[in-house]
């Protein structure tokens, strides 16, 4: 039997069930991701399996370096298949780790290959994928349509021109692609001399001339607006925990005047200003009925060298340990007594605190919508089989698994859409254990359904894409 097979993580025969009947044949619905939508517009085509696999993993790239693989097979100017030959030397080293996992899934998926990737099968394993990336089953409307990708969001700074989206929204492709709001570096005024060069680029983008807090905020605004007409409904926001320490608009302007003379804000100034924002997104989120998405608790850049010398995105960030909760709850808190918190969904990267989001989002459930703040899926480092299991049983204990959206890829690689697959298992055998113990009802009519609403229809309801 190889590796990879069709009952692969499923331990009983109710799991395998439940799977092969309910899960295995959803279409996807990519609802957070970070593919560039150029490739998408352009339908590109990946030349070799370093161009599809590994370029900008830096999952890849951190166990290659744990490895001991010199920084040029990684982010480098090394040749795409000693790159890669690199990569398969590692991947022997994975076992236990999901890269073990997820390479010998996506291999299966993508080029049905059963052979395990070490360094005597690489140059195979190379020249079998090389020939099936020149088809156009491989190429990037191919895998769209390979596995069933109903919609994909994309993850867009409010500067960008969404020309790709405009394009997209003209092409024939049957998969839906829209934008996502990702306002982060307008909280950046702890960095002038990056805010000030954003904020020129915003300017440009908006077509406005920003000489105060008051134009700055109307140019995001008037970008909110343009992303909506793209079709847009989600905003995302990468941030080390809530903000919730509230100024008057006068306090952030004074603020904003001085990151623009080029004076970088305090820790507190720059808390309050982050604040003052996180609450216009959020009621501009809920006046249009996006959800807005919120990951928590990300410590980036912790290798200061590495951060100079190759930029953010390249594998040096790691799980942080920021309090959430009081910041969380008054943040959500005062939007509600505004009567404008949007649908949420919390992303949650410290496991520790997967029962404090667990249980807060049941404080501000409402009628307007079922499973109106979510628990989202375990993301980056908790992606994985024990990772999504922990985050499952919290949600099941403090909350409505039946309700779940499910899962997405967070990824910028047209080979991470097995990550469902994965995912699903995962769900099919947690909840087929439950039901060969007897702890939930052995009723495929109870269960089935809920597992088909939680791989695709829950999410498709919740995000109201019209997919």
């Amino acid at each position: 039997m190889s590796f990879i097979h069709e009952d692969f993580l499923l331990s009983t025969k109710t799991a395998r069930r439940l799977f092969h009947e309910y899960a295995e044949n959803q279409p996807i619905l990519d609802y957070h991701c970070h593919l560039p939508p150029q490739d998408v517009a352009a339908n590109r085509r990946f030349r070799n399996l370093c161009e599809i696999w590994l370029e900008g993993d830096h999952y890849k790239w951190r166990a290659m370096r744990t490895n001991g693989i010199d920084e040029s097979y990684c982010t480098g100017n090394v040749p795409p298949e000693e790159k890669f030959r690199a990569w398969a030397r590692t991947v022997p080293h994975t076992v236990r780790n999901p890269l073990y996992h997820w390479t010998h899934l996506e291999l299966k998926r993508y080029f049905g290959i059963d052979e395990l990737l070490d360094e005597s099968s690489a140059r195979r394993i190379w020249d079998r994928a090389g020939e099936l990336l020149a088809t156009d089953e491989l190429s990037a409307h191919g895998i769209l349509a390979k596995f069933k990708v109903k919609a994909v969001c994309t993850t867009d700074d409010p500067t960008d021109d969404l020309a790709p989206h405009q394009a997209l929204a003209a092409s024939p492709l049957a998969t839906k692609v829209f934008p996502a709001f990702r306002p982060d570096k307008a909280l950046n005024v702890h960095l002038p001399e990056a805010f000030n060069a954003w904020v020129a680029r915003l300017e440009a983008a908006s077509n406005t001339s920003i000489g105060s807090y008051q134009a700055f905020v109307d140019a995001l605004r008037k970008r909110h607006d343009f992303f909506h007409s793209l079709g847009c409904r989600l905003s995302d926001h990468g941030i080390e925990h809530a903000y919730a320490d509230f100024c008057p608009d006068a306090e952030a302007a004074a603020i904003f005047d001085r990151a623009r003379a080029g004076n970088a804000a305090t820790p507190r100034e720059q808390n309050r200003f982050a604040s003052n924002l996180m609450l216009l997104f959020g009621q501009w989120n809920a006046g249009k009925g996006w959800t807005q998405q919120l990951h928590l608790g990300a410590r980036r850049n912790n290798n200061t060298r590495r951060m100079r010398t190759l930029g953010a995105d390249t594998g040096f960030d790691s799980i942080g340990d920021w309090p959430q909760a009081d910041a969380l709850g008054a943040y959500l808190d005062r939007l509600d007594q505004d009567g404008s918190l949007p649908k949420t969904v919390l992303y949650n990267l410290n496991p520790a605190d997967n029962y404090v989001l667990a249980t807060m989002i049941g404080c501000f459930q409402d009628s307007s919508a079922a499973g109106k703040i979510q628990l989202g899926s375990g993301w980056w480092f908790l992606d994985q089989k024990e990772a999504m299991t922990w985050q499952l049983n919290a949600l099941s204990n403090c909350g409505l698994l039946s309700r779940f959206l499910g899962m997405l890829t967070d990824s910028r690689s047209f080979m991470s859409y097995p990550r469902h697959e994965y995912f699903r298992r995962v769900l099919c055998d947690l909840l087929g254990r439950d039901m060969e113990s007897g702890e939930i009802p052995d009723s495929d009519e109870l269960v089935g359904p809920m597992v088909r609403n939680i791989c695709y229809a829950n999410a498709s309801r919740f995000l109201g894409l019209g997919v």
